[in-house]
């Protein structure tokens, strides 16, 4: 569904991406592991058109998308849950999810109905505004409003960060019910245990550049990587 090929991404003078290659197939969650500062977020920013690559090519769906503005790759099928949430915070909770509805014709599509389904927390706050909602709501309605998109493929950003272990694994069941939809989703996190527990192939990133990659088993029983890079 997606091949990302030797990109190379900067912010003004800096070269923060170099030569990032990945691969997900449809139906799958694979991970990107990395420290703080690795270059997860860039990565996602990149496939988004936040951050536009310099050089390298970026197919979904085996188009040419490097460089499209994100609201034309929303419309293509590609979701995006920022690792800073980006709700509106005057809006209330169903006010932001309508805006970002999408709608497909897919009568197993996402509406507030289903988005409601898999988080029932947002349906007893649906009238408060998104200002008022602690970090762990905030994180759940910033998913929920990309699933309202219908999209194919879902980025998703770091999305346990600074929450409480509570709420950590709310989202972590939240997230394996998703991969029961068999929706595609690319997640960039540094909590290696719940990343793992969800994902069905692994890559790591360290300093901008992809150090290795493999099924999560791999991963897991390779004593190099494990002291290095996960520290499990």
């Amino acid at each position: 569904m997606l091949e990302v090929e030797q990109i190379h991404t900067f912010y003004g003078l800096s070269h923060i991406l170099f030569g990032v290659s990945l691969s997900i197939e449809a139906g799958k969650v694979v991970c990107l592991l990395g420290r703080n500062g690795a270059g997860k977020s860039t990565t996602l920013k990149s496939i988004i058109g936040i951050a536009p690559p310099r050089r390298g090519s970026i197919r979904f769906k085996d188009i040419e998308i490097a460089g499209k503005k994100p609201f034309m790759l929303v419309r293509m099928g590609i979701g995006y849950v920022p690792d800073d949430r980006r709700i509106f915070a005057d809006l209330t909770v169903e006010d932001n999810l309508e805006i970002a509805e999408r709608k497909t014709g897919d009568i197993q599509g996402w509406d507030k109905d289903r988005v409601f389904g898999l988080f029932p927390v947002l349906k007893n706050i649906a009238s408060r505004s998104g200002g008022c909602l602690s970090g762990g709501e905030q994180k759940m309605l910033a998913i929920a409003r990309a699933l309202m998109g219908n999209p194919e493929l879902l980025l998703l950003d770091e999305p346990t960060e600074g929450l409480a272990p509570l709420m950590v694994r709310v989202i972590e069941e939240q997230v394996g019910a998703l991969k029961q939809t068999r929706l595609t989703v690319l997640l960039a996190e540094q909590n290696v245990k719940t990343t793992l527990k969800l994902s069905d192939y692994g890559y790591i990133i360290d300093n901008g550049a992809i150090r290795y990659h493999g099924a999560v088993d791999e991963l897991k029983e390779n004593e190099e990587v494990r002291k290095k890079y996960l520290l499990i």
